[in-house]
């Protein structure tokens, strides 16, 4: 045990695991997927159901996971290997560790496009472009930037090569020291953001409309909205959590630390769409429901018309910046350990290696959004190809057999030795939960996801 701890270290505290584990949770998903996603759900409604759904699937999911990192003390890879020799278990488990880190993979190279767009965007807000811009001037900007491939390379690579920088340098000296400094600087961020929405914007309507329970707008398909991103919203099923696990103190509790994530991670969220709503109402032509173009098109046209807006639209795009990067480096660091574990690399070398195939694999969405845009594969342009591969497939895939493996097939005295802090009540209700509900609720969102694409 202790030279597999020396191999790659462990986190200096609980608290910088859930500050790494938080920030690989925080991403894209809350600052730009959940405020829209709520927006279309009609607001408080939908708030209390993803509240229930990550308590019922999030995180005893989480506490699986990170669970399995730590025993194994390895990548995800070698982690699973380790334990289904232990458990006795048929090496086809070892999937579960493969399916994490190769989906980790396929997520971070679209992931380094989409974050480019940010990047792009704290300098457009910075320069004035956007001053009094319309609806269709902002969209016109959105499109121009998705016709230039040449641009969109451009913040992509400086995306991957900041992810490079910090997992090269390891987990006390690069992930560590990244996370005790950019998830300090997110929270600043959004405050700083939430407070000029509060001066500037319609913050009671914007609180009215995140907070008021309007069942009636709250659909079916709604309900599976929130099954779905309490899922994908703590990174689970990606290898990322189960590597963070692998650095996790011997001593941390593993219920209560995953419990902060998710307060965390929610927080954000919530957060995040009290900062965003007020300012969407603030400027009467624009939707609190307006889809993905919310992030790239509402609002820079509501910063750029309202005072102060180009300085705190800057700092917003700045924010979602460094949401992204704290996701990136959790994406390829589960690879990462395993190339040098099992290969002997050094992490420079085995970023570098990484990096550069998810460098590549992004040219296949950079070029969606232009030159193959018309190239469709089952109605698939490469960038959705890739998208539900990863998030419709190979992540609730994952996510069905980490709770299989744990609720059903490990040995039970394995399970409680790594909780064993836990009351017997407590864990009881933990294994139950994911034995059944959370299982159930995972296989519904893989099997409905398949049905509404192909159905």
């Amino acid at each position: 045990m202790e030279d597999k701890k020396k191999m790659h270290g462990t986190w200096a505290s609980r608290w910088t695991f859930v500050l790494a584990a938080t920030g690989s949770a925080v991403g894209l998903g809350n600052i730009w997927k959940f405020p829209y996603i709520a927006g279309e759900n009609g607001g408080g409604a939908f708030v209390v159901v993803y509240l229930f759904c990550i308590l019922l699937i999030g995180l005893p999911i989480m506490v699986a996971e990170v669970m399995l990192g730590r025993r194994g003390r390895l990548s995800p890879i070698n982690s699973m290997r380790l334990i289904t020799t232990e458990s006795g278990l048929h090496g086809v488990w070892n999937g579960i560790g493969w399916l994490g880190v190769v989906a980790g993979l396929i997520i971070l190279s679209y992931y380094a496009v989409i974050a480019g767009w940010a990047l792009y965007y704290i300098l457009e807000m910075a320069s004035g472009s956007l001053h009094g811009a319309t609806a269709e001037q902002a969209s016109a900007l959105f499109s121009k930037l998705q016709a230039d491939p040449q641009r969109l390379i451009f913040y992509q690579s400086i995306f991957m090569l900041m992810t490079i920088a910090v997992v090269a340098g390891g987990v006390t000296r690069g992930l560590g020291v990244a996370v005790r400094t950019l998830m300090p600087m997110l929270f600043v961020l959004l405050v700083i953001v939430l407070v000029f929405s509060y001066r500037e914007g319609e913050f009671s309507r914007g609180l009215e409309f995140l907070f008021n329970f309007n069942t009636e707008a709250l659909s079916g398909e709604g309900v599976l909205e929130a099954m779905g991103h309490a899922f994908f919203t703590l990174s689970l099923g990606m290898g990322a959590i189960m590597a963070y696990g692998a650095y996790m103190p011997e001593h941390a509790r593993i219920g209560t630390t995953v419990l902060a994530v998710g307060a965390l991670d929610t927080l954000v969220a919530l957060m995040a769409g009290m900062a965003i709503f007020p300012i969407v109402f603030a400027n009467p032509v624009l939707e609190p429901g307006a889809g993905p173009g919310l992030l790239f098109i509402s609002l820079p046209v509501a910063f750029g018309n309202m005072p102060g807006g180009l300085l705190f639209g800057t700092i917003f795009f700045v924010l979602v910046s460094v949401a992204a990067w704290s996701s990136a480096i959790s994406l390829i660091e589960p690879a990462v350990a395993y190339l040098v574990e099992s290969h002997k690399l050094n992490r420079l070398t085995a970023n570098l290696l990484l990096g550069g195939i998810a460098w590549l694999t992004g040219l296949g969405t950079v070029f969606s959004f232009n030159i193959w845009a018309d190239y469709k594969l089952a109605g698939f342009t490469f960038f959705d190809f890739l998208d539900f591969l990863s998030s419709s497939v190979m992540l609730p895939v994952s996510g069905m057999l980490i709770a299989l493996v744990v609720g059903w097939y490990m040995k039970p005295g394995v399970v409680q030795e790594e909780l064993a802090d836990e009351t017997p009540t407590v864990f009881n209700c933990w294994k139950t939960v994911l034995k059944y509900i959370s299982l159930a609720s995972v296989a519904a969102i893989f099997v409905i996801g398949i049905y509404k694409t192909f159905g």
